[in-house]
């Protein structure tokens, strides 16, 4: 039985200053760990692309106990073209609230209370004004647009065992963890485009049962993009990744926990290192 620990979001990023100054300086979140790389991921980690790039990990706690989103930059390339299938990010923080409403950055008021903001690539960003309580990660859920909602509750609940905390007529919120964070997923009447900045979600999972998820997902006549292997990172431990799509295309990389935990450790030096890389980047200055 697949019992995943919810990692990261997976976002391309293409002007990676604006990028920065919008999660540290807007949304609050910090600089946790950031990783440069002269070749492609074989996992496709940076997307279809065969150039140097670089990862940071960014949000409001370490990795072992907060789920934090992924920022990849691809050297040389400066925008991404969206499509429909990312919905957003939901955040509970009265601070970064009462930071925006009170600030020059554009925001729009919502029916229900929350405000929108774009991050600069375009992503979208739902701000609940509430304080999170101590030990809560104030990113809440990310919102995936699907195609067919029964179809999905099926892949994501009955093989991949995600349960369901809520369901309505068109969305249905799905969590591993009880519903302290999940996937919110919304059924839109147009056909699922994922375009060039389709990102990624990450769960951690023993090492053990990787070839498990293998094996069932192949009786279940699903989709593996990319059967298990090893990823390197320089200097750091090896993980070992399979990585899945779901009915409407929504990638899902399930990583060796063990190894993860011992990569993903919180690098005192990461923002230093991450502005250095933004200063001397040829392709934005």
């Amino acid at each position: 039985m697949i019992k995943g620990r919810a990692l990261h979001h997976v976002f391309k990023i293409g002007n990676r200053l604006a990028t920065m100054e919008f999660y540290r300086k807007i949304l609050g979140m910090k600089v946790l760990r950031h990783e440069e790389f002269t070749e492609t991921c074989e996992a496709k980690c940076n997307g279809p692309y065969d150039n140097r790039w670089s990862k940071t990990m960014v949000g409001y706690g370490y990795e072992d106990t907060h789920f934090v989103l992924e920022l990849t930059y691809n050297y040389g390339v400066k925008e991404y073209k969206l499509g429909n299938e990312f919905g957003g990010v939901t955040i509970k923080s009265s601070e970064v609230f009462e930071r925006v409403k009170s600030g020059n950055f554009p925001y729009e008021t919502l029916s229900d209370g929350k405000i929108l903001i774009h991050a600069p690539d375009g992503y979208k960003f739902f701000i609940i004004n509430e304080k999170p309580a101590a030990d809560e990660n104030p990113i809440l859920n990310i919102i995936y647009n699907v195609s067919n909602l029964e179809e999905t509750i099926k892949y994501w609940s009955g093989i991949l065992n995600m349960s369901v905390i809520k369901k309505e007529e068109k969305s249905a919120f799905l969590s591993y963890d009880g519903g302290k964070f999940g996937i919110q997923f919304t059924e839109i009447n147009e056909p699922i485009d994922r375009a060039h900045a389709y990102g990624r979600i990450a769960f951690g999972v023993p090492y053990e049962i990787q070839p498990s998820i293998d094996e069932l997902i192949k009786k279940n006549n699903q989709t593996i993009l990319t059967p298990l292997v090893e990823l390197d990172t320089p200097g750091k431990a090896t993980v070992r990744v399979i990585i899945l799509a779901d009915p409407s295309g929504h990638e899902i990389c399930f990583v060796g926990d063990e190894a993860f935990t011992e990569l993903s450790q919180f690098d005192p030096n990461s923002e230093k290192d991450l502005d250095k890389f933004i200063k001397k980047d040829p392709f934005q200055n």
